[in-house]
């Protein structure tokens, strides 16, 4: 799919283009392709002169790989952007690539976004654009943009986290946890736990990317203080991210003893049974032992009176531990 976006009135306007026809009306700020066909890439090559690498979405951590200037001017930005998705968290690597210095290049001063799969950022921006004239003046406040409805994204979802980590610790702090509750409750923390472990890696790469727009010089001077407000919001998702892993290890702890507690309490209920039998257990092994002369043998109620005996020094220690509390 391609779609272009022009700058008209101070918004940001989108169109789905299907045809080189359609592209070569069009003088767009922003090309969005997601997973392109190759014909589409043959259409950006034949307007803008611009081929569209196959390793556009490799996953390479490495910062020279994701972040770097072509001898022509072309910026190339690998960026991971957040999908918070409830039943599939998961990150979608986005390539992007920005010509400022070639004047000469038909992609000078267009934003091209390559990725595989829709971006909810991408979205919150083309709506923000829509409704907020003079939200952007050009590609490169394009680019900014994105890292900013993406730090904002991130603050949602944490928000969410927060709420759902509420909603568990008032199960776990109620005191009435059972095995099977403990088990849905484990498995809700593992998850924002997850969750919580991609946010701060995707702030960490919004940060790698903004700080990398800084150190090459390519934005204004009012873009250079955005990049600093995007900055200064990343590092308070990663203080409150903190908060939530600290949050979330309480939770998994206080769940873990709880746990701990029930099976205690299955094996002092087998504990206490154990010792209340023992006297009953050494009446009956004392009368099972063969010797010829045992009085009790040639008694016409020794049997009954036996059973009895048995009953009593068994129900006496049950009483006993009762009164103790012990079998609560």
């Amino acid at each position: 799919m391609l779609n272009t976006f022009t700058l008209a009135n101070g918004r940001l306007f989108q169109e789905e283009i299907d045809s080189l026809e359609e592209l070569s009306r069009l003088r767009p700020i922003w090309v969005d392709l997601e997973s392109p066909t190759p014909e589409e890439k043959q259409w950006i090559k034949q307007y803008f002169g611009l081929s569209i690498p196959d390793d556009a979405m490799n996953e390479d951590i490495e910062e020279s790989a994701r972040f770097h200037k072509e001898d022509n001017g072309d910026l190339h930005i690998r960026s991971d952007f957040l999908v918070a998705d409830i039943q599939d968290p998961h990150t979608v690597r986005v390539a992007f690539i920005l010509n400022l210095a070639e004047e000469a290049l038909p992609s000078q001063g267009v934003l091209f976004s390559i990725h595989d799969e829709d971006v909810p950022v991408f979205r919150l921006l083309r709506l923000r654009a829509r409704r907020a004239p003079g939200l952007i003046e050009d590609a490169k406040g394009v680019l900014l943009k994105l890292y900013d409805a993406d730090a904002e994204y991130s603050a949602d979802t944490l928000e969410g986290i927060y709420d759902e980590l509420v909603r568990v610790s008032r199960l776990v702090l109620s005191g009435d946890v059972t095995d099977d509750l403990a088990s849905s409750v484990l498995a809700a923390i593992a998850h924002q736990e997850d969750m919580n472990g991609r946010i701060r890696r995707n702030a960490m790469d919004t940060r790698r990317a903004v700080s990398f727009m800084l150190r090459i010089k390519m934005l204004t001077a009012s873009q250079v203080e955005e990049a600093r407000q995007i900055l200064r919001d990343i590092d308070s998702l990663d203080s409150h991210t903190a908060f939530l892993f600290d949050k979330i290890n309480f939770l998994m702890d206080a769940t873990v003893g709880f746990i701990n507690i029930n099976q205690n309490k299955i094996i002092k209920i087998f504990s206490v049974a154990s010792v209340a039998l023992l006297p009953p257990t050494l009446i009956a092994s004392l009368y099972g032992m063969n010797f010829r002369y045992m009085p009790e043998l040639a008694w016409r109620g020794g049997y009954p009176a036996a059973l009895a005996l048995m009953a009593a020094s068994a129900l006496l220690p049950m009483w006993y531990f009762r009164r103790r509390g012990w079998l609560k």
